[in-house]
């Protein structure tokens, strides 16, 4: 009897090892693919909903075990991917297709914490419109990333969530502030995430995490429902905007994004479609090329790069030429600065307040925050070190609303001075260094208080 049974014993754990083996060669399989690819697969019935759904949660997973990117998992996933797939009907751009979104976007019923304590519990009453839309394209969010605190950093560190660390290298950032994103697209635990952009946002972890992120023009997609850094702000204008592994997936949710769903939830935004004829159009470009600009920051790593691009740009048959940005470092040190300091710092205070301030955003605190006095004294002890720093912590302070519209001014008549220069070069593209240097150490995360 004994013997008789030892075979079907064998048999039930080897077909059992079997199905496990083959789950998982197939959730293998769809984390190699496109989102075309992907998403073709899924409105085909290849793939269902769940099975995608599931193959991008165990993976994020195994990311997150490693470099800390994920806050939290998204409560409804699994039930939306069911729904899905029990309607029968395959509809939407982005069918069944997993979607990463940044801490500080609304999801209905979970926190927007920006990486502080107080926040802990700030639940979102409803979807933001770009989530909505994402859903209404059918789209499962499944997870939201890490941000650095308050989101006033280009690495990430928050006492909520620790540190989020580079998923090419641990011993590196990923950027900031759309850190978590880039992290987990940068290590296969997502194919599409939602970031935003002020000041480099999508940029910055795109390129230290070796994937595409794409800011689009402000107002071009809804802000509506995001909680921001700097509420108010108007001198530098930041956007929502998409992240993935390739070009070809950022043009697929650019199209699902930009659709009447849109521009009616939020009548805000300019009822622009999609320019299929421009993105699909075999014309060569003309292409002007930065290899650094005035501020002469960037490293010869970044300049080799532009130049390999504009090379295999040329053999791809585009014309290349080089181009200077007008007054970069009137630009840099007198205008952003002066627009994005306007407050006085007030609103960083606010922010920060009883909170325990994480290590390289307490550094840069007083700097931020200090009055017109010590701006000046600290900006004159500086020239000597570093003239530009000096120059960008020794602006007034603003005492009434003429002064904020004087300082706007100045901001409108730069971008219309650039723009000029663009036009008069004739260019239709600009390539150019996405940030001065490559991924830092992030221990060295302490000397970058210039960045």
């Amino acid at each position: 009897m004994e013997d008789s049974r030892l075979p079907v014993v064998v048999c039930t754990t080897l077909v059992g090892v079997l199905t496990v083996y083959e789950v998982q060669a197939k959730r293998k399989e769809i984390i190699s693919l496109t989102l075309p690819q992907l998403s073709q697969q899924l409105k085909d019935g290849q793939l269902s909903a769940v099975q995608v759904l599931q193959a991008y949660q165990q993976k994020a997973m195994a990311v997150h075990d490693d470099i800390n990117c994920v806050t939290e998992p998204i409560p409804d996933a699994l039930f939306r991917a069911k729904e899905l797939d029990s309607a029968g009907q395959r509809s939407g751009l982005l069918y069944g297709v997993p979607v990463s979104i940044k801490d500080n976007i609304d999801i209905k019923g979970m926190a927007n914490t920006l990486g502080l304590v107080k926040y802990l519990e700030n639940y979102a009453e409803e979807d933001s419109v770009i989530v909505r839309v994402l859903r209404k394209q059918g789209a499962v969010p499944f997870v939201k990333t890490n941000v650095p605190q308050a989101m006033m950093d280009i690495s990430c560190s928050n006492p909520l969530f620790g540190t989020t660390l580079n998923p090419h290298d641990p011993t590196r950032s990923p950027g900031g502030s759309s850190s978590g994103e880039g992290a987990l697209i940068g290590g296969g635990g997502s194919i599409l995430g939602i970031g935003n952009d002020i000041a480099g946002s999508i940029r910055i972890p795109a390129h230290f995490c070796g994937i595409c992120g794409f800011k689009p023009t402000a107002n071009r997609l809804s802000k509506q429902g995001y909680l921001n850094c700097s509420p108010g702000q108007q001198g530098v204008i930041g956007t929502c905007g998409p992240m993935a592994r390739d070009v070809d997936s950022l043009v697929l949710v650019m199209k699902a994004l930009l659709v009447p769903d849109m521009f009616q939830l939020d009548p805000l935004v300019p009822p622009i479609p999609f320019r299929h004829e421009i993105y699909e159009s075999k014309k060569p470009l003309k292409i002007g090329y930065i290899l650094d600009w005035e501020l002469k920051l960037a490293t010869p790593a970044i300049t080799r790069a532009v130049e390999i691009t504009k090379e295999a740009l040329e053999k791809a048959g585009h014309e290349l030429v080089l181009f200077q940005p007008p007054k970069s470092d009137h630009a840099f040190y007198n205008i952003i600065p002066r627009c994005l300091g306007a407050d006085g710092g007030k609103t960083i205070r606010n922010r920060m307040s009883g909170e325990i301030a994480n290590p390289r955003l307490k550094a840069q605190l007083p700097y931020l925050t200090m009055s017109y006095f010590w701006r000046k004294v600290v900006g004159f002890l500086l020239r000597p070190i570093s003239p530009r720093i000096s120059r960008a912590l020794s602006h007034r302070l603003l005492r009434t609303i003429y002064d904020l519209w004087q300082r706007l001014v100045v901001r409108e008549d730069y971008v219309r001075e650039f723009l000029d220069a663009w036009e008069e070069a004739d260019i239709d593209v600009l390539l150019c260094p996405a940030t001065p240097i490559p991924a830092f150490k992030v221990e060295g995360a302490s000397a970058l208080s210039g960045m």
